[in-house]
């Protein structure tokens, strides 16, 4: 099934076939058919492309004169008429504008090149189009202003999972002590960072409260969005010692900061008046993408997107706060759905057997299983197969011993798979791990990687692979990066132009990697923890071969 079946244009689901699933004895689970994929940057893993995102289609096209040829005019602040007065969801937006504009060169230099980048934001608006009707309601509910809501093009470029090298993560790029602070969950089968409304919840919360902080300046809010509220608090507090003003624009501010709020003024003169800057948009209808479904309890995310006409992708897209096989079996029990197939959802979900909700198989304990040997080999935590199962928190396998586990249908898409393994690895990132190992005969991923404790999903990634790939006796395996875990990162090009970390100081060191024989960009990139995109433009390298012996610069945050 492929990503139409996601536009808004599409026939809804009829209740009576949905139905039919649900009272089968044993769900026909079929595998979804191929996604249209292409890489992500120039990262040599294969992900879902936004031409296969639940879209309807790219919301820009190509820029027909130069931004440095206009004089942008001030965004006019008014009440805006009721919101469902509009059809497209821009002009809705367009009349929620309520920050001061500035005439300053800052602003200037991110307009030409927004402007000379069309294709970034028919990119980011194509993904937008899933979440901006609901982040544009929860804005209005606030009485914040709808530039606001462009806000994630600046941290994300509308990628939910979108990974700095800070471990900023979602639309709205939480650091996870400050997505804690708000109250996002985050365990080994969710985190909330990338749950689109809670985390649109928790970075209104916070925008809210950093605008009450400074007095109702949303530019200095905004700052401290960014780089922290105790770096904006000192920069005040200096310029109060000296006499200075204490506007955003006379502060002195880490310079990420400095480019972080004309990003974001810029994009509200794209937005306001895209023909001025040879830029049209596509609309986006001013009705809402998904409904959130209540699913009574854990289910196999594979089977919920059956139930829901989607492919595992697609639901994934949707709902990215989950990164396993199947919801936290601790809650939250919920979904989202395209809004006009989620009241079938709804009734065909509480209709499932339990055998049916979690897709499980029987299992047969072999000699030498453990329960932890057993969960890795199916994705999951010994603690669940445990509840799968009735057994006690403690106790050795009986050998034919017949367990429910996972089935193989339960395959996790490319970005929740690198989304698991970025969990994964920092479980293990205080073991100090070989960096390579070489393969002896009849050795397999999941034996490697259970030997030397990291996860099967990145170790796999890690050496551009999958779990099952056949390995060669004698092939060559990285084991860790040179931080001691197997960390894989989810940036593209958006990401790398975006802030890559809201609510996070912007403090960062550079250091110099010389290039070894056999390093490729995408190993580079890997052992700092940065992005292929991030290292080409940090070093202006126009390929991607690289010489053994050459400098690359690499710029990381402070501890």
């Amino acid at each position: 099934m492929t990503s139409k079946v996601l536009r808004r244009a599409l026939p809804t689901l009829t209740a009576g076939a949905i139905l039919t699933l649900a009272a089968c004895s044993t769900p026909p689970l079929v595998q979804p058919g191929p996604i249209a994929l292409e890489p992500v940057a120039v990262l040599p893993v294969t992900t879902m492309s936004d031409s296969a995102l639940p879209q309807r289609q790219s919301s820009a096209v190509a820029n027909t004169s130069s931004a440095a040829d206009e004089t942008p005019a001030p965004v006019a602040a008014s009440a805006p008429p009721r919101a469902l007065d509009y059809s497209d969801l821009f002009d809705r937006i367009r009349a929620g504008f309520k920050l001061p504009d500035s005439d300053h060169a800052a602003i200037d230099r991110e307009l030409e090149w927004y402007a000379g980048n069309p294709d970034y934001l028919g990119r980011a608006f194509s993904r937008a189009d899933l979440y901006l009707y609901h982040i544009v309601t929860e804005l209005e509910a606030r009485g914040m202003p709808l530039e606001l809501a462009m806000l994630p093009v600046v941290e994300s470029a509308f990628e939910p999972y979108a990974y700095s090298h800070s471990s900023a993560s979602g639309l709205w790029q939480f650091i996870p002590g400050t997505g804690s602070r708000y109250n996002l969950k985050q365990d080994w089968w969710y985190d909330g960072r990338r749950d689109v409304m809670e985390s649109t919840r928790a970075a209104l919360d916070y925008l809210q409260a950093l605008n009450t902080e400074f007095n109702g300046d949303w530019l200095l809010a905004i700052a401290a969005y960014n780089c922290g509220e105790m770096n904006v608090e000192r920069a005040v507090a200096r310029n109060q010692a000296a006499g200075l003003p204490t506007d955003f624009w006379n502060l002195k501010l880490p310079a990420e900061t400095r480019a972080y709020v004309p990003k974001l003024l810029a994009m509200g003169r794209v937005v306001a008046h895209p023909e001025r800057y040879g830029l049209s948009f596509n609309k986006i209808p001013n009705q809402p993408y998904f409904a959130k479904v209540d699913t009574k309890g854990q289910i196999s995310m594979h089977v919920a997107a059956e139930i829901a006409g989607l492919s595992d992708a697609e639901l994934y897209e949707l709902n990215p706060a989950f990164h396993r096989w199947a919801t936290d079996p601790a809650g939250p029990y919920s979904l989202l759905v395209p809004a006009d197939t989620a009241e079938a959802f709804r009734t065909s979900v509480i209709q499932l057997t339990d055998d049916q909700r979690l897709n499980t198989k029987e299992y047969a304990v072999r000699r030498g299983d453990t329960m932890n040997l057993v969960a890795r080999r199916f994705r999951t935590t010994a603690q669940e197969l445990r509840e799968l199962n009735n057994l006690p928190s403690k106790g050795a396998l009986l050998v034919g011993t017949a367990l429910r586990v996972p089935s193989e249908s339960n395959l996790l898409p490319g970005k929740a798979l690198r989304a698991a393994a970025l969990v994964d690895g920092r479980e293990h990132r205080s073991r100090r791990q070989r960096s390579r190992v070489v393969v002896r005969r009849g050795e397999t991923l999941w034996a490697i990687a259970h030997k030397h404790g990291v996860d099967v999903n990145a170790l796999a990634l890690m050496n551009g692979m999958q779990p099952n790939t056949v390995l060669r006796t004698g092939q060559r395996l990285r084991l860790a990066t040179a931080s001691g875990t197997a960390n894989i990162s989810v940036d593209d090009d958006e990401a790398a132009r975006g802030s890559g970390g809201g609510a996070q100081a912007a403090d960062s060191r550079s250091m110099t990697h010389t290039v070894h024989a056999g390093d490729t960009l995408f190993h580079v990139a890997q052992e700092y923890h940065v992005s292929v995109a991030q290292v080409a433009s940090w070093n202006r390298l126009s390929k991607t071969k690289l010489v053994p012996g050459q400098k690359l610069v690499i710029h990381q945050s402070a501890p």
